[in-house]
């Protein structure tokens, strides 16, 4: 995959060497070398204009993390066996403010992949204006059908290491993938045993009734339909009447979808890795939340219980005709042939609910046909955005309103939206998102990183 991003947009001749370094350096790290990729490609104007940032070394602090943690994590399951599994947290940059960032558990979890997030995260987080740093971490732990009591066992061995690197003013952990509300509960508790601190501002996404902000469960997915609704509102149009299509079935399509409904919307879709729902009356999140969350069932079982929906095994949901393409399961979801059903089939806008869920020959069909396009960094920002403002009730140990926290949320979105787009004409790429995003991301790292000198 690196060769062909290589092909596919030609590095500029001060960040090609840093490129090179990295794929040396990182080798057989696809996921990550994509991410690098993306942002060295999009910051080339900005180094024109402050040639600064390459004679001090920005771009070559910038790639490599600040601390990369690996380590063992056994534990007993149901039948008494000794499982073992491996655990990581890439503390990636803290030059803006603590190492924030969520827990991934799921087979798939390897240095790559959290190495792409744990950058991916730099970025967002600086666009949120919260004063946090990047890191993210996980597991390769697979809690789809293992017992509360095994999934408990592995939290507090996962804990056991992981505890010495965090804190409030270090490091932030919260939910990703395979981590919700459950496991979170299970981390914090193991933690706070460990350290005799109920330090509740270590860890965001807990519980509203021990110190967990309201609109955090909800916010990515929020945030995502936030800011298409802003990049809709830029040309005259909005969500209204809308045909929305998301993917993923978790927490951030859930909630993507409730908040397209409420805005006007009709959201046709949800999927997971056996296949997608079609509701042509409109996803019933009511039930698709019992499902998934409760029952941590399968998608087949809505259509089982939903007359008006079908379920297609194996397809894929960018199949289905939308007006709004939401992607919410994991990286690399979108290929180039699904942009192209998409396109054909009228998409407006796509608005990333996950992290780089669209590979890159995707963003450049999207964006050669003149569709919206939201990179995940800016549009699903809403989910560390409002983690920051957990940590803020936390501190002065006072607790907001639903509707106060969403306003607070939407307002968030809606700055990211116009920095994106204000950095993206001041710099040539007028509507290019993910160059806006990049570069306004970017140019509040590099300053910091300037002002506190080489470390």
């Amino acid at each position: 995959m690196t060769d062909t991003i290589a092909d596919f947009h030609p590095l500029t001749a001060p960040v090609q060497p840093v490129f090179d370094t990295v794929r040396t350096r990182s080798a057989h790290e696809p996921e990550f070398h994509q991410a690098v990729h993306e942002v060295l490609h999009s910051i080339g104007p900005v180094l024109d204009a402050h040639p600064e940032y390459v004679e001090n070394g920005v771009l070559e602090r910038l790639v490599e993390p600040e601390r990369q943690i690996i380590f063992r994590v056994p534990w007993i399951d149901d039948a008494g066996r000794l499982q073992v599994n491996r655990g990581f947290r890439v503390q990636f940059s803290s030059v803006l403010g603590p190492y924030k960032g969520g827990l991934r558990f799921h087979p798939s979890v390897n240095l790559s992949i959290i190495k792409f997030l744990g950058f991916e995260q730099i970025f967002k987080n600086a666009l949120t204006g919260q004063g946090i740093g990047g890191g993210k971490g996980g597991s390769d732990f697979d809690p789809h059908g293992k017992s509360d009591a095994e999934v408990m066992r592995f939290c507090q061995s996962f804990m056991n290491e992981l505890y010495r690197h965090l804190g409030e003013h270090t490091d932030v952990p919260a939910g990703d993938i395979g981590v919700g509300g459950r496991e979170i509960g299970f981390l914090f508790g193991q933690y706070r045993k460990i350290t005799n601190r109920h330090e509740s501002g270590m860890f965001t996404g807990k519980g509203t009734g021990w110190g967990g902000a309201e609109v955090r469960t909800e916010a990515t997915g929020y945030g995502a339909v936030f800011f298409a609704e802003e990049m809709l509102g830029v040309h005259g149009e909005s969500l209204d009447g809308k045909r929305v299509g998301v993917s993923g079935s978790g927490n951030v399509a859930i909630y993507a979808i409730q908040k397209a409904q409420q805005l006007g919307a009709t959201a046709v879709t949800a999927s997971d890795s056996s296949g997608y729902i079609l509701d042509e009356d409109g996803v019933d999140v009511d039930l698709l939340r019992q499902i998934k969350e409760v029952e941590r069932g399968r998608i087949v079982e809505y259509a089982r219980r939903k007359p008006t929906a079908r379920f297609v095994e194996g397809g894929s949901v960018w199949e289905v005709p939308v007006d709004i393409a939401v992607p919410s399961a994991t990286q690399n979801e979108v290929s180039e042939d699904d942009a192209e059903a998409l396109i054909a089939n009228g998409v407006r806008a796509v608005s990333e609910g996950a992290n780089m869920p669209c590979v890159p020959e995707a963003v450049e069909a999207f964006q050669s046909a003149g569709v919206l396009f939201a990179p995940g960094k800016a549009a699903n920002a809403g989910g560390v955005a409002t983690s920051a403002l957990e940590m803020s009730q936390n501190a002065s140990r006072q607790r907001w309103s639903f509707d106060a926290s969403e306003r607070k949320l939407r307002e968030i979105m809606a700055d990211i939206h116009d920095a994106s787009f204000r950095a993206a004409e001041r710099y040539g790429s007028p509507g290019d998102y993910v160059a806006g995003a990049n570069i306004a991301g970017f140019e509040r790292v590099a300053a910091a990183m300037l002002a506190q000198g080489v470390i």
